[in-house]
């Protein structure tokens, strides 16, 4: 196909002017989670992927189409190859995005579409992949977090195969249907009801969060923190603790440490609060329509403790246009010297020579 070509050719030289550049080169992963409409955006939204591509792997026929694949006949099953700068995401980070988006324990597709086509795996391109894959797999088959067995395959990679151009970024180009699908599937749902108070296994303390009660928040946040965080406050502009932070970190919500922003997304808003344009992990922000102060506005919340972070606006800069407006009293600052030792080091990565100071 001539997308195929296209896509290839892009992906090679993405690969090249890495190399020029003395870096140490881009880094692909594959991943296969049912409909790879779903698949697709999770990633794309990831500082540090460079390309997200939607197609076909793990058979045995050559350039397989989208009817052929679907019939389950050809053995390939729809998976999404991602190509990502190791020294602003981790292999490991992959993974925890990609355990977030499917149902593991699901053998005979995902959700609503049934079939091997369908089923999950993760392609390893390397030893590393594989082990860190492995890992992966088994901390969260022990968390118990499903009351199954976790059954995605951990298969070495073959040819990938790039689906038709109408399927590549399919969320953006027909935003509608693919909302609608992903509900209607049952995907959405699954996603919110399995992951909504949970951190991922092997994350900052490899347990499950649970929120302490209104009271205990009480005796460990300052007033300020509890009005923000629990009553839906708003803290004084220019006069926080971390509006004119320029150091290099992560900021984590106060209550359950879980990752919300990076120090690398921050930007100088002029309203006297934190801003940024992007999530750290888009998994743990939770966004709500909030029709109070007479207006119609987009609230943020933490997944886990559930916490009010502030709002979001389509006023940002480039690269997404956002502005996450954060109040500092619902944030803690994890400066890069000390990530290790918080047990954020997984994060450490990006920071490697490209962290804004």
């Amino acid at each position: 196909m001539q997308i195929s070509g296209i896509i290839l050719l892009s992906t090679v030289l993405f690969f090249l002017f890495f190399s020029q550049a003395g870096g140490t080169g881009p880094q692909r992963a594959i991943f296969a989670g049912g409909c790879f409409w779903c698949m697709e955006p999770p990633f794309e939204q990831m500082e540090g992927v460079i390309d997200v591509v939607a197609g076909y792997t793990g058979g045995k026929s050559e350039n397989p189409t989208y009817e052929e694949v679907s019939s389950g006949r050809s053995g390939h099953l729809e998976a999404v190859q991602v190509t990502y700068d190791p020294a602003r995401v981790s292999y490991p980070q992959l993974l925890e995005v990609f355990w977030r988006q499917v149902d593991p324990t699901d053998d005979g597709g995902q959700f609503a579409d049934r079939g091997s086509q369908y089923a999950t795996a993760i392609f390893y391109l390397d030893e590393e992949q594989k082990r860190q894959a492995m890992e992966s797999k088994k901390r969260l088959d022990n968390s118990g977090i499903f009351d199954r067995p976790v059954v995605t395959a951990i298969l070495p990679a073959g040819p990938f195969y790039p689906a038709e151009e109408y399927h590549q970024d399919y969320y953006r180009k027909n935003v509608l249907h693919y909302t609608l699908y992903k509900k209607g599937s049952g995907r959405a749902g699954f996603i919110e009801s399995t992951w909504k108070d949970r951190e991922f296994p092997g994350g900052r303390d490899g347990q499950p969060f649970v929120r302490p009660t209104d009271e205990e928040l009480r005796q460990r946040l300052t007033s300020l923190q509890y009005k923000v965080v629990r009553e839906e406050g708003t803290e004084p502009p220019f006069d926080n603790a971390y509006w004119n932070n320029r150091k290099a970190g992560i900021y984590v919500d106060v209550v359950s440490g879980e990752p919300l922003f990076s120090s690398q997304d921050k930007f100088d808003s002029g309203t006297g609060w934190p801003s940024f344009t992007r999530p750290l992990v888009p998994g743990n922000i939770v966004e709500k329509e909030d029709r109070r102060l007479f207006s119609v506005r987009t609230e943020v919340r933490s997944r886990q403790a559930d916490s009010h972070l502030g709002h979001v606006f389509d006023d940002g800069p480039p690269p997404t246009g956002l502005r996450y407006c954060i109040n500092s009293a619902a944030l803690r600052f994890i400066p890069v010297q000390d990530l290790e030792k918080e047990g954020y080091g997984r994060y450490r990565a990006l920071f490697t020579g490209r962290g804004k100071q």
